[in-house]
C-alpha cells in the first residue's frame, strides 16, 4: 500500500516532538491517522540516529493481549534503554482500558515521547482530561482535503474532479482502490459499519442499533437543515420508531463523539450568542453519507456543498456556526483567533438577480468589516461585488486558507 504524505499536519506536529507533551491524533476511524504516525516514525529515524521506537496498533493481531493499562505496562517493561532517544506510538489507544494511567506514569519518568491515536472524543473530555490536563496537544485529522484529492487520485482539478470529490469523499485509502464502478462504495460501507459497530455501538453502549441506524439515514437525508431532537423524533414516531427526544440526543452526541457528523450550533450574529436549540449536522466525509443514502445528484448537490464548505473551513482551524441575524440565517459563521467570516453557500447564481438578492442581501446585513462570501458549485467567479462581498466557485473556494 502506497503512503501519500500528509504534510499539513506533519508540520503542525513536528515542532512538539520531544516536548514533554503527549500528542493526542483525533479524528474518524479510517480518516489516515496511522498513515500520519508512520510519517511521523519516518521524520524521526531521519533526523534521529539514536531513536528507539515502539509502535503498538492495537487493530492488530499481535496487540490483542494488550485489554488493560496492566497488560501494557508488561508490555512495555524494558523497551526504554537509557542510553537511547525513547518514542511511544499507540493506535487506538482508547482500545486499552485505563490507558491513561500508563501514559501519565511514562510522562511522569520521562521515559519517552508519547504519541496516541484515538476515536472517540471521550478521550479528551474524559480520560485524557481528568488525568492529563495540560500535559497533552491534540491534533484533529480529517478525511482528505480537495487538494490532497487530487494529489492522492492523481486528478488535474477539472469541475469533473470536484464531482467525484463530493461523491466518493476524502477517505484516504480509496487511492488504492479507484473510483470505478461500485468498489468504492463496497468499501466506504464496510467503513461506516466499523465504525458504527466499534466506536458508536460498543463504545457507548447502544441498545436500539436500528434505531440507532435509522437516525443516521435520517441525518444523511436532511444534512445541513435546522432541526431538534424533538423534531427527529416526531418524525421517527411517523415511521412507527418510538424514542424520547432524550435518548435522540444521546445517540447523537455518540455520533459525534465518534468523528461520524459534526453538531453546528446556531449563534447571534452581533454577540454571538449560541442558541441551544436548533442546530445542523454535518458529515465527516461525504462519501460516506453517500454509501448510507445514496448519491443523488439532483436532489444532493445543495446538501453537499454545504456539508463540503464546513469541512474545509473547519480543516482550516475555524469554529463554525450557523448565523443567525434577526430573521436572517447566514449559513456559516467561521471564527478563529481573532479574525472572522462569512459564508453564503448557493449551487448557482446562473443571472437569476432575486437568488443573488437573496445570498448578497443576507450578507449584506452584517455590518462589519469581515471578509463575506457567496461560494457557487461551477458558476464563474466574477470577482467583489460593489458591496465588497466575494463570489467564488467552489474550486476558488478550496484556496482560501
Amino acid at each position: 500500500m502506497k503512503l501519500y504524505n500528509r504534510t499539513g499536519y506533519i508540520d503542525r506536529i513536528i515542532p512538539f516532538v520531544n516536548k514533554q507533551v503527549i500528542k493526542v491524533l483525533t479524528g474518524q476511524r479510517r480518516v489516515g491517522k496511522s498513515c500520519v504516525m508512520l510519517q511521523l516514525m519516518d521524520h524521526i529515524r531521519a533526523t534521529d540516529s539514536r531513536a528507539n521506537i515502539i509502535y503498538i496498533n492495537m487493530e492488530l493481531d499481535e496487540f490483542t493481549s494488550i485489554k488493560t493499562h496492566t497488560d501494557l505496562n508488561a508490555y512495555l517493561k524494558g523497551r526504554f534503554p537509557a542510553e537511547s532517544s525513547n518514542y511511544f506510538f499507540i493506535d487506538e489507544v482508547q482500545e486499552v482500558e485505563s490507558f491513561e494511567r500508563t501514559l501519565r506514569s511514562l510522562l511522569s519518568k520521562n521515559a519517552c515521547d508519547i504519541y496516541c491515536t484515538g476515536s472517540n472524543a471521550n478521550m479528551l473530555s474524559g480520560e485524557l482530561a481528568t488525568h492529563l490536563s495540560g500535559r497533552y496537544i491534540s491534533f484533529d485529522i480529517h478525511s482528505l482535503s480537495y487538494q490532497e484529492f487530487l494529489q492522492f487520485h492523481q486528478l488535474s482539478d477539472e469541475f469533473a474532479d470536484v464531482m467525484k470529490y463530493l461523491r466518493f469523499g476524502g477517505m484516504p485509502f480509496l487511492a488504492n482502490i479507484g473510483l470505478a464502478d461500485e468498489s468504492p462504495f463496497e468499501y466506504l460501507r464496510n467503513v461506516y459499519s466499523t465504525v458504527l459497530l466499534k466506536d458508536v455501538v460498543a463504545r457507548e453502549n447502544i441498545r436500539h442499533v436500528s434505531f440507532l441506524e435509522n437516525l443516521v439515514a435520517y441525518l444523511a437525508n436532511n444534512t445541513g437543515s435546522l432541526f431538534s431532537a424533538n423534531n427527529i423524533s416526531k418524525y421517527l414516531k411517523s415511521q412507527r420508531v418510538d424514542m424520547s427526544p432524550q435518548l435522540t440526543l444521546n445517540y447523537l452526541k455518540a455520533l459525534g463523539n465518534a468523528y461520524l457528523i459534526h453538531k453546528v450550533s446556531r449563534a447571534e450574529i452581533g454577540g454571538l450568542k449560541i442558541f441551544e436549540i436548533g442546530e445542523k449536522y454535518y458529515f465527516e466525509d461525504l462519501g460516506l453519507r453517500n454509501a448510507i443514502v445514496g448519491f443523488n445528484q439532483r436532489a444532493d448537490l445543495h446538501k453537499l456543498l454545504e456539508n463540503v464548505i464546513y469541512l474545509h473551513l473547519l480543516r482550516q482551524g475555524y469554529q463554525v456556526y450557523v448565523g443567525k441575524l434577526d430573521d436572517t440565517e447566514i449559513d456559516f459563521v467561521g471564527i478563529r483567533e481573532r479574525s472572522r467570516i462569512y459564508v453564503q453557500a448557493c449551487l448557482t447564481l446562473d443571472n437569476d438577480e432575486a437568488t443573488a438578492r437573496r445570498e448578497f442581501g443576507n450578507l449584506l446585513k452584517i455590518e462589519d468589516n469581515y471578509p463575506k462570501y457567496v461560494v457557487t458549485l461551477n458558476d464563474l467567479s466574477t470577482g467583489t461585488s460593489s458591496e465588497g462581498i466575494i463570489h467564488l466557485n467552489l474550486r476558488e473556494f478550496f484556496d482560501l486558507s
